[in-house]
């Protein structure tokens, strides 16, 4: 076998491993790229590269940011900073039609800002704001669907956790990254707003009449969003302005969230071992993940695939644009049937090298890449974040809530076209951080 095709065989027994046999992405991308290599190679420099690509990410300082983020976003959930920030919310948009579902977005926005973790923003902001909005009369589908679409944002406003892994893979900045994520977070946060405010007014039986406070209460409500701000302006704005690098920035943020539990006295010694324990178990699997992402890349450079399909789709003469605009959609679709983070860290290894080769920037690509897995949390068959929601409400059959998640995904989409078409809302801070 050429090794062209090694690298497809090995590229499809992923697929198989990950669809049929149900392996983790992290596992099945070490066994096919420790295989794939030995066969290219030899077997003790297939065992060689895997103890040292293990050692080498387990200590690496980098990997150490992942930890970091992790944990500030642990401990934000068992303080209930969320509680703070939904309350804010819905109380200075709880008049229009659909505010519960706008504030539980804003809310989840706010979480995001020191979370970083889609999943996590999720189940903090459903299990307060999906009973809330049943009580004054919100239906199954704008209930959930905007609670999934809502915690999504944790992806990819920053700190993002995605942000990271696609920093890591790509070796580009993760400041630029952060700095990148801000306004088409803010955009995107924005369009959710006007999709529930459609879907309520289009369904007469959403009625928010009970839902007005005066202008002391809701002045009084900014208290509960103080603390977000704080954290996000000392975690992003020491990293912006280079007090300290993206893992002393993670550091920060969780003496911050420590420190702001304690003052609210919102946190024990029960919910903080809690968080750690959490922590180390999701950062258990990014990081075998990433070996495996990395061993995998290994595997795919050995075989020489990369190179002959940035030749190959090069010499297809189509415009760039086309070709940014068919691995988007290929994201899409793959992650309707695959997790969407292993499937951008199974993809970018292939896909990168044609994306420098065309000449787009590599910080507009990642951003592109992290609006791809939001995507693909809220997608049928597999959307995590739908699966998160059902767990919470459980009397709300899954059809429901997917049906609901299906009109902020238009949002989604809209927001990859206006990227595209203008990539200063991605590039225009980092430019400027430069």
């Amino acid at each position: 076998m050429s090794s062209i095709m090694v690298g497809i065989v090995g590229f499809v027994a992923i697929l198989m491993l990950i669809m049929f046999m149900k392996l983790p992405i992290g596992f099945a991308m070490i066994l096919v790229g420790v295989a794939g290599i030995a066969y290219l190679t030899s077997i003790e420099t297939a065992v060689n590269m895997l103890g040292r690509q293990v050692l080498t990410s387990a200590a690496s300082y980098d990997m150490a940011v992942v930890a970091m983020f992790i944990l500030m976003g642990e401990m934000a959930f068992s303080a209930g900073i969320s509680d703070r920030a939904y309350e804010a919310a819905y109380k200075w948009l709880g008049k229009f039609r659909g505010g519960l579902a706008m504030a539980t977005i804003g809310a989840s926005a706010a979480f995001a800002a020191v979370c970083g973790s889609s999943p996590a923003t999720a189940a903090t902001v459903g299990s307060i704001s999906i009973s809330e909005m049943k009580k004054y009369g919100y239906d199954d589908v704008l209930a959930t669907g905007s609670v999934a679409a809502g915690g999504a944002l944790g992806i990819l406003i920053p700190p993002s956790v995605g942000f990271i892994l696609l920093g890591l893979l790509t070796e580009q900045s993760i400041g630029s990254l952060y700095m990148a994520g801000i306004l088409p977070g803010i955009l995107l946060t924005v369009l959710f707003m006007i999709v529930a405010y459609i879907m309520a007014k289009v369904n007469p039986e959403v009625n928010n009449n009970m839902l007005s406070f005066s202008m002391r209460e809701k002045l009084l409500s900014l208290k509960g969003i103080i603390e977000v701000v704080v954290i996000f302006v000392v975690c992003i704005g020491g990293l912006i302005f280079g007090f300290f690098t993206p893992t002393e920035a993670g550091a920060v943020g969780v003496i911050a969230v420590l420190i702001a539990s304690l003052i609210k006295r919102s946190i024990s010694l029960k919910k903080l071992t809690d968080s750690l324990r959490k922590s180390t178990a999701m950062v258990g699997m990014v990081l075998t993940i990433f070996i495996g992402a990395m061993i995998f890349s290994s595997f795919l450079a050995a075989s020489t695939l990369p190179f002959k399909l940035g030749e190959m789709i090069s010499g297809l003469h189509l415009p760039p644009i086309l070709i940014v605009s068919a691995i988007i959609i290929l994201w899409l679709i793959l992650g309707c049937v695959m997790d969407a983070i292993a499937m951008i860290m199974l993809t970018v290894p292939i896909i990168y090298p044609i994306i420098i080769h065309l000449g787009f920037d590599p910080i507009w690509f990642c951003v592109l890449g992290v609006i791809a897995i939001e995507a693909g949390l809220i997608t049928p068959p597999i959307g995590m974040n739908v699966y998160i929601i059902a767990g919470i409400a459980k009397d709300i059959p899954l059809h429901k809530i997917f049906k609901g998640t299906l009109p902020f995904l238009v949002a989604i989409l809209i927001l990859i076209v206006l990227i595209m078409a203008f990539p200063d809302i991605a590039l225009f801070l980092p430019n400027v951080l430069r």
